[in-house]
């Protein structure tokens, strides 16, 4: 709205002699006047300016039109957002009595004129009376923008990665800005996490370049600056194309950080600077508030690191060449949105065969992947005088109990004699493994035992015995396991779809990826081995 002194007032009045009088008292103390000789004339008018988005500061309404009364328009009006946010002073020169002055406030009038009345009654009035809607108005305002910041923050907390938080960040401060937004978190490696509000991610998005002088831009302003604080980048330094494709404007900078010093940015365009100002607040306690949330994802993100290092590092990708056997293995880590997890593999030499090993610690977190690789080579070391897989099941147990008490894995160990294709398979709480025949069947070795970690007693080894076209294969249930379906059947699905796959342990693995191993919960741990002939 414009200043009280130059406010925009709609003179409702049939009488053409009251409303030049009224327009004139106005007028002098600097006021825009609109005329009107009818309430029908009003809501026209009224309708006009809505459209246009501009309507007036107050409304001095005649009580006695000859279309309805003042105090039905007054109704109508105070019926219409956004018009009900519209002041409206009724004035009468007839009816002046105390139940006439209660009858306009009871229509949603803001205040009762008698005319006629001295000019600095009726400007004081007129005063008193934008001042109030203005005051009312900027309330509501304030109560709906912290409305969003709540909203906002709430969709922030519940992100589960950076690019989420980013997201949701920038939707958030677009919705209090009503203008496009960006919102940045610069992290330690130097990777800039970045979100668009959804109006301007459907569009063309600044290429890496931009992305980068963002990045380096926010090292700039924020180095040596550790609380948070607000700046305006003038156009030139800020890559264009951020809040409108092609555009180059200047932005405001709301910039917070993390515990760990983490810099977050929520950026918007500079367009309006009262209202810029107006927001800057709120759009500045935001950041903070991303901050603030973006701490755990940050080093949830160090950790899964460190977690996949562990992985990489002790998880080959090729096994050793064994004689008189062929083994294949796959490792698929889960999705970037889903926490590590503790699967395994191994393929050991032993003194009575070649030990294979599929396993999965309980969790998904650092810990778990810790834990996978002390029982790796546990595993490791003790199969170098023991090759009863069972044995070697009832030795792993022990381990746990004695130094993770808390932790818990499944294991399925199978031990395969190359010569003689006897497989001896000890299961702890394990999917078993399944035998593919090259004449289209397939079928589970019926092993079953409790979990590692448990000090419960382990049933004798199950044996089976491998021909030469067969294939062994050993899976973690990241392979099939989906929420809200039953494990039994996924693991139907997967023999079905391992008896139907192309022959071959290369052929085998990759078909079951393709089919099942697309953006997992879970880490998937796979492998397939068979006679090696000749």
């Amino acid at each position: 709205m414009a200043d009280e002194a130059s406010t925009t007032v709609l003179v409702v009045d049939d009488a053409a002699a009251s409303r030049y009088a009224m327009g004139a008292v106005l007028r002098r103390a600097g006021h825009s006047v609109v005329p009107v000789a009818s309430a029908g004339e009003a809501l026209a008018e009224l309708d006009v300016r809505l459209r246009s988005g501009v309507l007036p500061d107050v409304a001095l309404v005649d009580v006695g039109l000859p279309d309805m009364s003042g105090f039905e328009l007054c109704r109508r009006l105070k019926a219409q957002a956004p018009m009900s946010a519209l002041p409206v002073v009724h004035f009468s020169a007839a009816s002046v009595a105390p139940s006439d002055r209660c009858r306009g406030l009871d229509a949603g009038g803001e205040a009762y004129l008698t005319v006629p009345a001295e000019p600095e009654e009726i400007q004081a009035v007129v005063r008193a009376a934008v001042r109030g809607a203005r005051m009312r108005n900027g309330a509501e305002a304030l109560v709906r923008r912290l409305t969003l910041l709540s909203e906002t923050i709430v969709d922030v907390q519940a992100a589960r990665t950076l690019e989420e938080l980013a997201g949701a960040a920038a939707e958030g401060a677009a919705r209090l800005t009503r203008s496009p937004a960006a919102v940045f978190v610069l992290g330690e490696d130097g990777h800039l996490y970045s979100g668009t509000s959804r109006a301007r991610a459907r569009t063309t998005l600044p290429d890496a370049g931009a992305h980068d002088a963002v990045a380096r831009l926010i090292r700039r302003v924020t180095d040596g600056d550790l609380g948070p604080h607000d700046t305006v980048v003038p156009a030139p330094l800020w890559p264009a194309g951020f809040f409108r494709p092609g555009v180059t404007e200047d932005a405001r900078l709301a910039l917070a950080r993390t515990e760990s010093g983490t810099p977050v940015c929520v950026a918007t365009p500079v367009h309006d600077t009262r209202t810029a100002s107006d927001n800057s607040g709120l759009v500045a306690r935001l950041a903070q508030a991303t901050a603030l949330a973006a701490q755990p994802l940050l080093m949830y993100q160090v950790e899964r690191h460190v977690a996949l290092t562990l992985q990489h590092s002790f998880l080959p990708k090729r096994v050793p060449e064994f004689p008189g056997l062929e083994v294949v293995v796959r490792y698929v880590p889960a999705s970037r949105r889903t926490e590590i997890g503790g699967d395994f593999y191994a393929a050991l030499s032993t003194p009575g065969g070649v030990l294979t090993a599929v396993g999965d610690v309980v969790g998904h977190s650092l810990e778990a992947a810790t834990v996978m690789v002390e029982i790796r080579h546990a595993l490791r070391a003790y199969c170098v005088e023991q090759s009863d897989p069972a044995a070697l099941a009832r030795r792993l147990d022990r381990m746990l109990q004695h130094y993770h008490p808390d932790a818990t894995a499944t294991v399925c160990l199978a031990l395969v004699e190359p010569g003689s294709g006897r497989v001896r398979v000890a299961n702890a709480g394990h999917i078993p493994p399944l035998v593919v025949r090259d004449s289209g069947e397939a079928a589970y070795v019926k092993a079953a035992g409790p979990l590692l970690g448990l000090g419960l007693e382990r049933p004798e080894p199950t044996e089976t015995v491998l021909w030469p076209t067969d294939r062994l294969l050993m899976v973690t249930d990241g392979l099939v396991e989906t929420r809200g379906i039953d494990l039994s059947l996924s693991l139907e699905q997967l023999r079905a779809a391992a008896a139907d796959a192309p022959a071959g342990t290369v052929a085998l693995c990759d078909t079951l990826l393709h089919c099942f191993g697309r953006d997992r919960e879970d880490d998937i741990a796979m492998l397939a081995l068979r006679l090696r002939l000749g």
